[in-house]
């Protein structure tokens, strides 16, 4: 489809009015008192990342990214969601601790929003900070379905009190367009720190991929994608984010992939990143790259002091080239926008932890291994959590927890993937990474490198089910999920 197809098809105004730029946030405006406080539509919909690159995907309120919802901390708020698809969905508020009929996942209970049905959701927010929502369905081999669609928005819950160290605010969603099926395919795997891996666990891994290959299997099928963009417009093809010399942006930035790591730097300026996945961090610090796992999100500020026009972009060059990046202008500056490419630097946790500070004790630690069995479900790849792959048809709680106890989740993965690791209506503490012990960070979302080992504590709060899973759609959709229930 051509820019002349689109126009005619959606009209010039409408189709300005769904595509908002990187400082131009459409908002979900409050209607009356009787009304919902903020609806949201599940249909298809027109993305133009540029001129002549228009997708058809599905989206909220016919746009890409979905409205930015700002609730209130503690604020009670009804939202409506229309279905206008022939398919049930879910919608997943990412971060929140909400009870399972509301999360918006299946695996926990949450009833689908029928086809051509809708939902009325009432809940009191929270936590404050950054969050967001996304559908929550599994995909498969269908890449226009799942998180492979345009179906992901920003929640900002505003706190009771907020800081204010800082001028104004940008939202950023990172996010690929235009899936493919490819036989393996390589992923950045070595900016993680600590890099130290498991022997144990790289022999097993490894075996097992020789294992399989010389049985004549191919490598398990991976995604790769054709455009990239924030906020809906690739590079080049979006307003500017506008600034002045002086000027302290917070960008909240937000890994809206199905299955790609991220990363983003801007030459001449540095972050200093303030919270993780919505959460103040314990050691706020300044870093020149950042890096975000799918579903990650890191709130930092940027001192505007180095004038001129540059691109904000991720480190790959292919996937800058084609989309992944926004201009950053000064006011008064003109010309080409420039990328210089930062030096090598390493991602790690630790840096945001709390200085000197020890894990609290726990009252049971539960062993978790992560494998994969390669090219094993008609040509995917089988992920499994001690030797068992997640069965959508089952869906049985494969961990008893206590209500209020504290866990310890020890993963260790036995692939030389990195795994995005996330659990539903919690937030957990990473106590420690590749053996180095660390404390007083809180995600709800955290990197498990290859070969490596990872930590996590959180206490069983809410009852019944949470489902736990690598944000992977590719890995989830294929037996990398786990349901632990709290009674």
């Amino acid at each position: 489809m051509d820019r002349r197809d689109f126009l005619r098809m959606s009209g010039v105004a409408a189709a300005a009015a769904a595509m908002p730029a990187a400082r131009a946030w459409p908002q979900s405006a409050p209607v009356d008192a009787t009304a919902a406080d903020y609806t949201l539509r599940i249909g298809p919909g027109l993305v133009e990342l540029a001129p002549d690159r228009i997708v058809s995907t599905t989206t909220y309120n016919g746009q890409f990214p979905g409205p930015l919802l700002r609730l209130r901390e503690g604020q009670p708020v009804v939202i409506d969601v229309h279905n206008d698809t022939d398919t049930p969905e879910q919608l997943h508020w990412h971060g929140q601790f909400l009870p399972a009929e509301l999360d918006g996942a299946a695996e926990e209970g949450t009833p689908y929003i029928p086809p051509r049905g809708m939902r009325r959701l009432a809940f009191t927010p929270g936590p404050a900070g950054f969050r967001f929502y996304h559908t929550h369905v599994v995909a498969g081999a269908n890449l226009a379905a799942g998180q492979y669609t345009g179906l992901v928005g920003p929640v900002y819950i505003e706190p009771r009190r907020e800081p204010g160290a800082y001028d104004r605010e940008v939202f950023l969603v990172l996010k690929e367009f235009e899936p493919s099926l490819s036989r393996g395919g390589d992923m950045a795997t070595d900016f993680l720190a600590p890099g130290a891996r498991e022997t144990s666990l790289e022999e097993a891994g490894e075996g097992a991929m020789r294992a399989s290959l010389a049985r004549g299997a191919a490598h398990g099928y991976e995604v790769g994608y054709r455009s990239f963009a924030i906020n809906g417009r690739m590079l080049g093809h979006g307003e500017p984010v506008r600034v002045r010399r002086g000027e302290r942006v917070l960008f909240h930035v937000l890994n809206g992939s199905a299955s790609e790591l991220r990363s983003l730097a801007l030459p001449g300026h540095r972050f200093r990143v303030v919270a993780l996945d919505g959460n103040p961090v314990p050691a706020p610090a300044t870093v020149p790259v950042l890096w975000l796992g799918t579903a990650e999100r890191i709130s930092a500020i940027v001192e505007m002091n180095h004038p001129g026009v540059w691109i904000l972009g991720d480190l790959a060059d292919e996937d800058r080239r084609n989309g992944m990046g926004a201009v950053i202008e000064y006011a008064g500056s003109r010309g080409k926008p420039q990328w210089i490419a930062p030096r090598p630097f390493q991602w790690d946790y630790r840096r945001f932890a709390a200085p000197g500070a020890a894990a609290s004790a726990v009252d049971e630690v539960i062993e978790l291994v992560f494998a994969k069995q390669n090219a094993a479900a008609n040509g995917f790849n089988l992920w499994t959590i001690n030797g068992q792959a997640f069965s959508m048809e089952r869906m049985q709680p494969g961990f008893r927890l206590r209500h209020g106890a504290r866990y310890r989740l020890r993963m260790r993965n036995a692939s030389d993937d990195i795994h995005p690791m996330h659990l539903h209506r919690h937030s957990f503490e990473i106590s420690s990474i590749a053996g180095q012990p660390t404390a007083g960070l809180i995600k709800d979302v955290a990197m498990l490198g290859g070969y490596q080992t990872m930590d996590v504590d959180f206490t069983a709060d809410p009852p019944g089910l949470s489902l736990f899973h690598c944000h992977m759609q590719l890995h989830m959709d294929f037996g990398f999920m786990a349901l632990f229930e709290s009674a």
